[in-house]
Order: structure tokens, then sequence, then C-alpha cells
């Protein structure tokens, strides 16, 4: 792939290549996850899936794409660009190989211990939901196991310039699923065979999403094979900067899992509902940053990795600019018309209007921080680009300990609000401190408000954590501007979306959700592009271009 020196016009290229494939896979995810709310709604069911779901997400994301994106792509992608190829491969290889040996001994081990793990993770489940969970704990986690080597894959595919298919694999993942689905409400089946039936839809989808980025690769890098050899390091630079990179980036993804782990666990001390709304939630939140951060992050890394200091800050603040226009309005659009877009995508089958209107809430608290969580995607990469994978994880454990604290400090009083028949009423005569009752948390059929105080937590340290990344990122690599420079030229466009779009939710109000969230969303994202092209955002002005030259294109046909 031919790359200048800064990377900016292909890393332009590749971002909406990475953006487009995600794009496919997240509406996948969407409609999977709108079927899933459908079927099992926020039931205990529900809760024992998605409690299933986090010790595969632990591997996956611990040895997965992050750890990979600190410490074995700038390498791979340096020595692919000074044209050794040959030692290029031997990386490669020896990554895979320890990548093969380490899911697989953790698969084993998680599946022995699957209800140790299960009582750690969920210590407020009992009875039935505890050992649901553990029976779905058993099989996700072998089909997860496999997401691991397909992270490899998105490395290698990632260096040698291709990024469309790695990241639109994920679909497989999600269409298994969906057939499962489709399945159960077709032969009303009962909740738990749903569950059960997900779980193994899930392992086919991690066979489906790892064979067709296996076969790329196979075409693409036929001499690659897994090898273990000497011990990892010896006797190779290369592959011993991989593993001196591999160990601090292992140990800051970890710090990340412990935060979801902890959440989990949090969660099953809240009302039935609480772990399963703050999947659905997490869902929605985490799209835009996939879409803008992720893309942005992924396309741009090889590149960052060839720079010299200057011209990785140059980079940097490009990709921090062009990810802040698009997160900010996605910020607005989650906290103004949360409800409506909850409401359009999960609001039909089980799932009722006050369970849209928690998870709105949830998804509203989560998304103050969503513009700190992006611009961070891009600090990292900044500092993994130049080898330094130990500051990112400090840091990183700095958010997951403040979000802890400031979490559990208000998670327990908010359970005390529910939704009924869409107004927000209070718990009566169970204090406001401590967890409730075993009997109000699981035989309430209300949604309650606890996981929002998860949320809350999360926003804070995520503005944390920006601020200690950007002055690290300013001591590294010597760039002048922080988050306020980034940010603040979007400050009138994104107050101008607010107003429109609070009159939208007004004036849409007669309106199914599936009708009004999206007009809402459209009427808002014209008023926020247009302020911010009058103010002078680049951004801006660049994609009214676009839009302007596809326009052209389709009325010359």
């Amino acid at each position: 792939m031919a790359v200048d020196r800064t990377g900016h016009p292909q890393d332009e290229g590749s971002s909406s290549a990475v953006a487009a494939g995600i794009l496919l896979s997240k509406l996948a995810g969407l409609a999977r996850e709108s079927l899933l709310r459908s079927v099992l709604a926020l039931g205990p069911a529900a809760d024992a899936f998605a409690a299933a779901l986090r010790i595969p997400n632990l591997l996956q994301n611990l040895l997965g794409e992050g750890s990979l994106s600190a410490s074995f792509i700038p390498v791979y992608s340096r020595l692919l660009g000074e044209g050794r190829r040959d030692e290029a491969g031997k990386v490669a290889a020896a990554v895979a190989g320890l990548l093969t040996a380490l899911a697989g001994g953790l698969v084993v081990v998680a599946i022995v211990v699957a209800r140790p793990l299960a009582t750690l993770l969920a210590p407020g489940f009992k009875g039935a939901r505890l050992d649901l969970t553990v029976d779905l704990l058993r099989i996700t986690t072998g089909g997860l196991g496999l997401l691991v080597l397909s992270a490899w894959c998105l490395g290698i595919l990632n260096s040698h310039g291709r990024f469309f298919l790695p990241y639109v694999a994920p679909v497989l993942w999600n269409v298994a699923q969906i057939a499962v689905l489709v399945a159960a409400l077709t032969g009303d089946w009962s909740p738990t065979r749903t569950a059960t039936g997900l779980a193994w839809g899930l392992v086919v989808g991690g066979v489906l999403q790892f064979g067709v980025q296996a076969i790329a690769v196979r075409r693409l890098a036929p001499e690659l094979r897994p090898w273990i050899g000497r011990t990892i390091g010896r006797g190779d630079p290369s592959v011993a900067d991989v593993r001196r990179r591999f160990g601090p980036a292992v140990l800051g993804r970890g710090v990340l899992q412990l935060s979801g782990y902890l959440d989990l666990i949090l969660a099953s001390l809240l009302a039935t509902g609480a772990v399963a709304g703050l999947l659905s939630a997490q869902m929605l939140y985490g799209l835009p940053v996939a879409l803008f951060a992720t893309s942005v992050a992924a396309a741009s890394l090889p590149g960052m990795s060839r720079s010299s200091a200057s011209e990785l800050a140059a980079t940097s603040l490009r990709a921090r600019q062009r990810t802040a226009f698009y997160v900010a309005f996605s910020t607005v659009a989650f906290l103004v018309l949360g409800e409506s877009i909850v409401g359009a995508l999960f609001g039909w089958g089980a799932f009722d209007g006050d369970d849209a209107r928690a998870v709105s809430l949830v998804l509203g608290a989560y998304a103050l921080g969503l513009p700190a969580v992006a611009s961070s995607r891009i600090h990292q990469n900044s500092l993994y680009a130049v080898g330094d994978t130990v500051g990112p994880a400090r840091i990183a454990a700095v958010r997951v300990g403040l979000a802890a604290v400031i979490g559990l400090t208000v998670m327990f009083p908010m359970d005390r609000i529910t939704v009924h028949a869409g107004e927000l009423m209070t718990v009566a005569g169970d204090g406001w401190f401590g967890p409730l009752s075993q009997g109000i948390r699981s035989g309430s059929l209300d949604p309650h408000l606890g996981a929002v105080g998860l949320a809350l937590g999360s926003a804070v340290a995520a503005w944390t954590e920006l601020t200690l990344l950007a002055r690290r990122t300013r001591r590294v690599l010597g760039a002048p501007t922080g988050p306020s420079s980034v940010m603040g030229p979007l400050a009138w466009p994104a107050a101008t979306a607010v107003a429109v779009a609070v009159t939208a939710r007004w004036a849409t109000g007669g309106l199914p959700d599936v009708a009004a969230a999206p007009l809402s969303v459209m009427v808002a994202g014209l008023a926020y592009v247009t302020v911010a092209s009058v103010t002078g955002v680049a951004e801006a002005r660049s994609l009214i271009t676009d839009i302007r030259g596809v326009q052209r294109r389709l009325g010359s046909r």
C-alpha cells in the first residue's frame, strides 16, 4: 500500500473502509440485539446470557485486537515498510503460536472452572439463573476463543492494507445468532432453550468469522505458519520487541476488562434486568466509538508506526479532529433522542416502553463520557506507535478504580428508582443505601435504574483518563494541542444540535419511535453539519463536499 510519510491520504481512505466494515457488522449486531430483546427482554435468561459472554469477551479483548494494536501491528508494519518481509513473517508466525497456546489453555481452564467463575462474576445470581449462566459459559468460551486468532488475522490484513474484510467479518458472528433467534421466534422456544441456542450460535459464528479471515491471510501471505519453536524473543530482536510491548499491553487491556467485570459484579447486585440493560446500552454507546474512533485509529496505526515524532503528532491531531466531529453529534443524539432511538431499535415483542426508558437513561449516562473515550483511543495509538504501552496501562488503572468507586457510591440509591407506566417512582420502605432485599431485586416487574449509576461512574472516569493521556502525549510527542483545542470549535454546532433535537422530539411526539427517531436524528444532524461548516470546521466542509460529489455522480447516471 502506498503511504506518504504522514499517511494522510491513505489513512482517510483506509478509515472509510474500516468504518464501512464496522458499520455493517454493527448493524448486524443491532439486529441481533433487537431480536434478543424481543425474545428475552430484560428477564433472567437475558441476564444469564449477558453474564456468560464476559469470560469469552475477556479472552478476545485481553489477547486480541487491543493488545495486538499496541504490540504486534507496529512492529510488523515497520518491518514490512523496511522491506524485511521474511523477518516480518517470522514475527507474525511466532505471535500466532503464542496466541494459540495462550487462548487454548485459558479456554480449557475457563470451561473446567465455569461454576466458580460464574459465582465470582455474578455473586447476585442464585438458583436457576446461576445454573443457566454456568451452562452457557461452558459453551460460549470455546467459541469466542477463536476470535483471539481472528484478531491476529486482522493485524496481518491491516498491515498489508486490507481493512474492509477483517472489520466486516463479525457480520457472520451475528448472522449465526440471528438465525437462532428467528428460529426461537417462529418455534416459540422457552427462554432457557433460546439462550442455549444462542450460545451454540455464537460458537458457529466464531468459526465462520475466523475462517473467512484465515483464508484471506493464507492467500495474502501463504508462508505464514503458527510457530513457537524457541522461547519467544530469544535470538530475534523484533520478536523480543513484540514481547516487550505485549506484556504491558495485556495488563492495560486487563485493567480495562476488569472495569467491565466490576460492572457485571456490581450489576448482579442490582434488580433483575440491570445486566441485560447495561449490555444493550453498551452496544449502542460503542457504535460511534467503533465507527469514528476505532476506524480512524486502526487505519492510522500502520502509518503512525513508520512516522517521525513531529509527523506522528500531526497525524494524531487530524485523527482526533475527525473523530471528535462525529462523536460530538452522537453524544447529542444519545442524550436528547436516546429514548426514541432505543424504542425504535428494541421496542417490540417483550421489550416495552418502560424498558426503553430505563435503557435510554443508562445510554445517556454513558454518552456523557463518549467524546473522552473516542479521543482517548487516538492518544493511546499515538503512544503505542512509539512503543509506550506502560503509560496507557497505568492511566487505564486509574480510570478503572475511579469508575468503580463512583459507580458503587451511586448505583444503590439509583436502584431505588423504578420506571412504571413511563413515570419514575421510588421503592418504599427499603432505605437508600446497600443492596435491595432479594425479594425486591428478583421479584420486581419494573426496570430499576441502578445501572445508571455505573454508567455515570464510567463517564467521569473516561474524562479523567483523557486528561492524563493528553498530558502524557504532549510530553512524549511534544504536541501542544489538548482536548479543548479539538472540542472547542464544536461547541456552537453541538449547542445548535441540542436545540433542534429537543424541538424535533417535541414535534414528533405523536409518531411511533421507528419513524420519530430517524427523522429527529436527520434534522438535528443537518443543523449540526450546517453550523459546523459555517463556523469553519474542516470536517463538516469535507463531508458536505463528499455528499455533493455523490449527488453529482448519481445525477449523471
